[in-house]
């Protein structure tokens, strides 16, 4: 499948501020399951952004913006052929698995997710354990938007019985830690195939299997990445993989506006999923 991806983040202030900077981990990188044809990053003045790898692997384009300013933008375009794995990648590594076993304060276990993440004792393999879990999670975390939010732990919606892939997310990697799996979390795009339902930028988890390596669960759809999905960055958690993430002076007030659209392309046809969001 060969998709394309058109997403800008514009950020507006109320008043002038002095400085901001924003980490951008917004690039794929190649493995057996995708290809990178074009990629580019940049500011507002079209200029491409500076770039380096972080330790999880992950590529990080730098935006600065050093003087006074009330506005400022970032946009990314580009191109992937993606093949199906059945979930598997076979991506550089250079954390070895057990790293990804350590908890985060927004994978902290807690009762509840003992209790879930043990649900599926009686099941033969670890795989079909892990695939159980990511079934059962949407079904104790219903699809809402706007009950959490970007600090919201795993244990807290749960609780809740409501939130966004994010969430799900988090309680898939809690849970398999509680079973002694390494997992880490996965930011990237998703093209859905239809105009009705958006999901543009997305979220989802990855699991090492002996015998398999890292397999990736995305409990929000109930399947493993197809090529579908554009994977472009990992962590322990959100904080370590979100896309954006940076700091600013000044005490203005910001409005964020996003715009993502993710199109597959096939001969001269093209079908288009697209997601605005405005805050």
């Amino acid at each position: 499948m060969r998709l394309q991806v058109q997403h800008r983040t514009a950020y507006r202030y109320d008043a002038p501020i002095p400085y901001a900077i924003q980490n951008i981990r917004l690039s794929p990188r190649p493995f057996r399951g995708l290809r990178v044809i074009r990629w580019s990053i940049k500011g507002e003045t079209g200029n491409e952004l500076p770039s380096y790898i972080d330790g999880y692997g992950n590529i990080i384009h730098c935006h600065t913006v050093n003087r006074w300013h009330q506005q400022a933008a970032i946009v990314v375009s580009g191109e992937v052929e993606t093949h199906d794995t059945h979930g598997m990648v076979s991506a550089p590594e250079p954390l070895p698995p057990f790293f990804f076993r350590r908890n985060t304060p927004l994978t902290e276990p807690c009762e509840a997710l003992r209790a879930l993440a043990a649900e599926g004792e009686g099941l033969s393999s670890l795989l079909d354990r892990l695939h159980d879990l990511m079934e059962r999670i949407p079904r104790r975390v219903i699809y809402e938007i706007g009950e959490t939010h970007a600090a919201t732990t795993a244990s807290e919606a749960l609780a809740a019985g409501r939130g966004v892939c994010q969430d799900h997310a988090h309680v898939f990697i809690a849970c398999a830690r509680l079973l002694d799996v390494p997992a880490r979390y996965v930011s990237g795009y998703l093209w859905t195939g239809s105009e009705e339902n958006f999901e543009a930028s997305h979220a989802w988890a990855e699991a090492f299997v002996p015998d398999l390596g890292w397999v990736g669960f995305d409990p929000a759809n109930g399947v493993s990445p197809t090529a579908a999905y554009v994977r472009t960055a990992v962590g322990l958690d959100y904080w370590s993989a979100a896309p954006l993430r940076g700091l600013r002076q000044g005490t203005a007030r910001e409005t964020l506006e996003v715009s993502v659209q993710v199109t597959a392309v096939a001969g001269q046809e093209q079908s288009q999923s697209q997601q605005q969001v405005v805050s």
